[in-house]
């Protein structure tokens, strides 16, 4: 029996998170998305989940802090509008697995996420 793969979505702009969300529950993902960091950190504490997919701009904590807190275990892909190379680089130094400059297109979504699980 195959599971489907749980992804948390950390993203301050709701109507984004929730497209997002419904995509990937509609190509078989099982996913939820959170609005600030402390959610996201909240949640990662509660539950197991395969993938997040990150904003580095959120209220309340940031990305990269969540990147540090979550830890090189969690699977992470940042989806931000900030795309600096120094930025890109501290979060993979971190240990972001992928990194999506926004605006993207589902399809590159889905194939980087495919991409880090597998």
């Amino acid at each position: 029996m195959s599971t489907k793969k749980k992804i948390l979505i950390g993203e301050d702009e709701r109507p984004m998170a929730k497209a997002l969300e419904l995509k990937l529950n509609s190509v078989g993902f099982e996913a939820k998305a959170v609005f600030n960091g402390n959610e996201v950190i909240e949640e990662l504490t509660t539950n197991k989940y395969d993938l997040l997919l990150l904003d580095l701009i959120m209220p309340k904590l940031g990305g990269l802090e969540v990147i540090r807190e979550a830890g090189k275990e969690q699977n992470i892909i940042v989806v931000s509008a900030v795309g600096q190379d120094k930025v890109v680089k501290e979060a993979k130094d971190l240990g972001a697995k992928g990194y999506i400059v926004k605006p993207f297109d589902n399809k590159q979504v889905i194939e980087e996420i495919n991409k880090v699980l597998g």
